[in-house]
């Protein structure tokens, strides 16, 4: 199976894992392994102190509360077949890294200090079934806030898809 980064109104992010295969993605991208940031008009300013939310497909798996600096979020087992959601909210200038030790999969984020930035990515590889938690290596002045969930993969779009 193959690795799908997907984000909303982040200024850069990328995702990487030892999956070799390509990944699908629901945005525009000009290689392999990143997505490109769509920013669209909000009715409502996203506060840091609300974890994202999920799509209404999608099922939640673990959840954090307003954060600052480093901390580890744990999610339960999900079905087979089932892509893994990490949705991250933050703002407060620096970067913070994000990873799933037990997939071998991370992605950094760069978060500003005016702007609140959610970041929205699906992985779909082999063992994002199991249980485990997520990592995120952040400074102190950066406030986060997480929701991990679970749902059916999205499929690849080609790179010429707008």
């Amino acid at each position: 199976m193959g690795v799908a980064c997907v984000m909303l109104l982040s200024p850069l992010t990328a995702c990487t894992s030892d999956d070799t295969e390509q990944p699908a993605q629901r945005t525009h991208s000009s290689e392999p392994g990143t997505a490109a940031a769509t920013a669209s008009p909000a009715t409502a300013e996203p506060s840091v102190r609300q974890p994202p939310e999920l799509d209404a497909d999608e099922t939640l798996a673990g959840q954090q509360s307003v954060t600052s600096g480093n901390a580890d979020v744990e999610f339960v087992k999900g079905k087979k077949g089932d892509a893994f959601v990490v949705a991250v909210r933050c703002q407060g200038r620096g970067k913070m890294n994000v990873s799933v030790p037990s997939v071998h999969v991370s992605f950094p984020l760069e978060c500003l200090a005016g702007e609140v930035s959610t970041t929205y990515n699906q992985v779909a590889v082999t063992g994002v079934d199991r249980s485990g938690n997520v990592s995120v290596h952040a400074p102190s002045s950066v406030r986060w806030s997480m929701t991990i969930g679970r749902g059916a993969p999205v499929a690849e779009e080609s790179p010429d898809t707008p």
